[in-house]
């Protein structure tokens, strides 16, 4: 029975985690729609301010992505408390704030991590590229 209550546990916790992967995916697939869709405005208008206006979505996307990937971080820790936790002490608690010390994720370190970098660093390259064509071409 207690086994049975551990087990139930980690699929709990393996649920936000999944749930938080797939808002993070869907959270890039947004920001590459309205960035695109941005720069299909500006082109069409010849209004460059719409490329400006792309820096808005890219920036606040990849702090959300962040937010999104800390939290799984975040989750993934307590799992691996939850896993090695004697079965009379599971309790069904998701509160990671349990997890404590030098080995807590940071906000600040899950959106400046080498994927979210790669991704909304070269979205925001894009942006910055565009912007500079825009501007050469009207002036």
């Amino acid at each position: 029975m207690a086994d049975e209550r551990k087990h139930k546990h980690l699929e709990l916790i393996q649920g936000v985690i999944n749930r938080l992967s797939t808002n993070s995916f869907l959270l890039k697939e947004w920001s590459v729609v309205l960035v695109s869709a941005l720069f299909a405005l500006s082109a069409a208008d010849s209004r460059s301010a719409f490329v400006y206006l792309a820096y808005i979505p890219a920036i606040i996307f990849w702090g959300l992505d962040g937010f999104f990937l800390w939290q799984e971080q975040l989750f993934r820790k307590l799992y691996d408390q939850v896993r090695v936790l004697p079965d009379d002490e599971v309790d069904f608690s998701m509160d990671t704030s349990v997890i404590k010390g030098d080995d807590r994720p940071t906000w600040a370190g899950a959106t400046l991590s080498k994927t979210l970098i790669l991704f909304h660093g070269v979205l925001i390259s894009a942006v910055v590229v565009v912007m500079v064509l825009t501007l050469k071409a009207q002036g």
